[in-house]
């Protein structure tokens, strides 16, 4: 188990990178933590790694507090973004080096390791070196080396942001395999919704220093807390009715001709349609009288019900969903919110 007890992070210049971080997480499990850029996600990671300080709290692993002990002897590794293989040292020698540094013996290492390329797959390239590896066999080499001491945490900084899109995929899967196979807290940092949604079992996302919401992703998705929450996780209208904020799933918005629908729903302009493979995205303008609060809204639609009745940029429409589809939300946390789009 790894417990963060209210951890804080201030740097010297007065910076606040992390406040009052505090979750416990489960053993074997697989941990995201998403949000923007500089909302302190990284800095969390760092803390728990030991490559930073912690100003305040505690941090605990399996019961035992951690965060004043050096690097080497917390029982985590930790993947970097840039991977940092050692460029003279073919692969074989790349993931043994750690065990090397703790005095282990030659054969052992080299045992140890060849054992850690199997499990990734990349048994066949033990003598290459790095540059003659593509990103995603870097990747594999990497995560092997990370894996070589038997971590009890496997820290990873937004380890696939290198990968084209085609890998990207492919090396999700593999993570979320080695998780289930090592049985170890994988603790990922990413700011890709999509990258945490489809490998945690639990999302923690933040927003300027705190945490927004912490939850399964099918919680944190289908019922945001806030309105950075919604507005980040995209798939979500936020629209304020009566003066209280609520979120609408784009794929629950209604559209009908504004002729057919007049008496019913909100008036709007279709702006733009973006043709998306599966779906179509309808950007609609809302008629001020409509909603004064609420300026913009966007429909997902899919292709079959799109062929019945495309819509065109121009368009005037009726917007209406079931009441049961709106979810309350509060204000954010952290403060910030994300723009539209």
């Amino acid at each position: 188990m790894l417990e963060l007890d209210h951890v804080t992070k201030r740097y010297a210049d007065g910076t606040l990178a992390v406040d009052d971080f505090n979750a416990r997480f489960e053993s074997e499990s697989y941990i995201c933590l998403l949000g923007p850029s500089g909302c302190g996600k990284s800095s969390t990671l760092r803390m728990i790694a030991g490559h930073e300080s912690v100003s305040e709290g505690r941090i605990l692993l399996d019961g035992t507090r951690i965060d004043g002990l050096p690097p080497a002897r917390r029982g985590t590794a930790m993947m970097f973004q840039s991977y940092a293989l050692f460029p003279h040292l073919d692969v074989l020698d790349n993931v043994a080096f750690s065990l090397r540094m703790r005095g282990v013996g030659r054969a052992a290492r080299e045992r140890r390791a060849a054992e850690m390329l199997e499990l990734v797959h990349m048994e066949a390239f033990t003598r290459r070196r790095p540059a003659q590896l593509s990103g995603g066999q870097q990747q594999r080499v990497a995560l092997a080396r990370a894996l070589v001491t038997e971590p009890r945490a496997l820290l990873l900084d937004e380890p696939l942001s290198a990968l084209d899109p085609f890998l990207r995929v492919r090396m999700r899967g593999e993570l979320a395999r080695l998780q289930r196979e090592t049985g170890i807290i994988f603790v990922h940092v990413t700011h890709s919704q999509e990258e945490a949604l489809a490998l945690a079992d639990r999302v923690v996302l933040m927003n300027s220093a705190r945490i927004e919401q912490t939850g399964a992703p099918q919680e944190v998705f289908e019922r945001p807390a806030t309105e950075f929450v919604a507005r980040f996780m995209g798939g979500h209208n936020v629209v304020e009715i009566e003066r209280r904020l609520h979120a609408v799933r784009t794929d629950r918005v209604r559209l009908v001709p504004l002729r057919d629908g007049a008496d019913t729903g909100w008036s709007a302009r279709v702006e733009r349609v973006e043709y998306l493979g599966r779906h179509v995205e309808v950007s609609l303008a809302l008629q001020p009288d409509a909603a004064p609060a609420t300026r913009e809204l966007t429909a997902s639609i899919e292709m079959g019900q799109y062929a019945t009745r495309p819509w065109r940029e121009g368009d005037q429409v009726a917007v209406s969903w079931n009441p049961q589809d709106l979810r309350p939300l509060a204000r954010s946390a952290g403060g910030a919110v994300p723009a539209e789009g």
